[in-house]
């Protein structure tokens, strides 16, 4: 054996060598295909409880409005989300690292704090959705036991997130076309129940709920994860496979589980798809499908924190952390974080998507001046960045207050503008 082998097989045994590059750019020879990079971003997307937010919003419309308020906050979503993973394909960089440049580099501990922590809360959140509904379809009365199942669940689904991009690529590879078929099959079943498209047509809202919120918790449900996108895009061929396989993850698939849980709530009575299905007889098949649909999201969402935990602490190797993200996950789930969902997600469509603006408007200012990303002298914090992105956060709440217009877009606009004119500012 050459020397060079002795040493590519010493760092597969060495656990602090980490092939998904968290603080450095991805090297071309590391870059994955466009395919590779939906399948990943797809399974992240299909998740159960953006079905609950869309059975939440489906109870406030009629059915041509309620699609185009899905359609809406699904595009207002899409289009944020790509914007940053062009870049992040463009940098091939981390949200948290390209935070930095934006930041400083104190500037970006409190951004990975706020990214990781999220993240770490809507584990939680999946765990216990899990946990939750597996314990109603096996018909378990003990709280115990459900807890149990948590614990459990919590660690396993930690697995492909801390082998990173391989672990969580063949998981949605096998996992997507099982969600896709029972999506397609139940919609339809949804249809035939309530006596077709007319039908649909007919049923009127229940509750009442303007379009600000529901484009907000739309929004919400990914807010945190989109803003992380360049944690995969990083590793696209080209920044328009960025842009492109976040279109489809974050605008299709998003919109695709939204419709799901409205049409099962206007059909059924029932927004959640995996209730839907153990309420049809299909218990097992239910099983499957939740078991799938949580898994390919959480290890998504473990493999961020670990991101952001590396840039947290500077080390090279994300692992530790995504094992730190799935136990402090886990303990909320127990804990009961899945209560406070709906607060939750409106939180997260206020506080996310600013800080996205701000590194969005920060790096294209760069770019159209023909500087660099990221410079060799970065600040300990820049804080008119961080003044820009409390103002935008603010602008945002108080449109959540005032029920005016769209909260995410304001606070991200607001984050844009004001950190590309920082920019300019600054070159003056």
């Amino acid at each position: 054996m050459t020397e060079t082998s002795t040493s590519r097989a010493a760092e597969a045994f060495d656990m602090s060598v980490d092939p998904d590059y968290p603080v450095t750019p991805v090297p071309r020879s590391a870059r994955k295909t466009t395919f590779s990079l939906a399948v990943v971003l797809v399974g992240f997307t299909m998740f159960t409880p953006t079905m609950l937010a869309g059975a939440q919003v489906g109870a406030g419309f009629s059915f041509l409005p309620l699609m185009g308020v899905l359609l809406l906050g699904s595009l207002v979503l899409g289009l944020y989300v790509s914007a940053l993973g062009w870049l992040g394909a463009r940098t091939n960089l981390s949200t948290a690292m390209m935070a930095r440049t934006s930041f400083g580099q104190g500037g970006a501990k409190l951004s990975s704090l706020l990214l990781g922590g999220t993240q770490i809360g809507w584990y939680g959140v999946s765990v216990a959705t899990l946990a939750l509904l597996t314990g109603q379809a096996l018909g378990w009365e003990s709280d115990a036991s459900v807890r149990w199942l948590m614990v459990a669940s919590g660690l396993v689904m930690g697995i492909t997130a801390y082998i990173g991009y391989k672990g969580m690529y063949v998981l949605s590879l096998v996992a997507l076309p099982l969600m896709l078929i029972l999506g397609a099959w139940v919609t339809w079943q949804a249809f035939d129940e309530v006596g077709g498209v007319g039908a649909m047509l007919d049923i009127e809202p229940t509750e009442t709920m303007g379009v600000a919120l529901a484009v907000t918790i739309i929004v919400g449900t990914f807010a945190s994860g989109g803003t992380q996108a360049p944690n995969w895009t990083r590793f696209a061929r080209t920044p328009a496979a960025g842009f492109w396989t976040c279109m489809w993850a974050f605008l299709a698939a998003q919109l695709l589980m939204l419709f799901s849980g409205a049409i099962g709530a206007l059909a059924y009575g029932e927004g959640d798809f995996v209730v839907v299905l153990f309420n049809l007889g299909l218990v097992t098949w239910g099983l499957l499908f939740l078991v799938a649909n949580i898994w390919t999201t959480n290890d998504n969402t473990a493999y961020n924190v670990g991101v952001a935990g590396a840039e947290l602490f500077n080390v090279r190797t994300r692992r530790p952390f995504v094992v730190a993200g799935v136990v402090l996950g886990t303990v909320l789930a127990v804990t009961g974080i899945y209560d406070s969902l709906v607060d939750y997600l409106v939180w997260l469509g206020i506080l996310i998507p600013p800080l996205g603006g701000v590194i969005l408007g920060d790096h294209i200012a760069r770019l159209r001046r023909g500087g660099e990303e990221l410079t060799l002298k970065i600040p300990g914090v820049r804080w008119d960045n961080i003044a820009v992105y409390v103002v935008a956060s603010l602008a945002a709440w108080a449109a959540s207050e005032a029920a005016f217009f769209i909260p995410p877009v304001i606070g991200m606009v607001v984050a844009f503008v004001g950190a590309m004119g920082i920019q300019v500012l600054r070159r003056r």
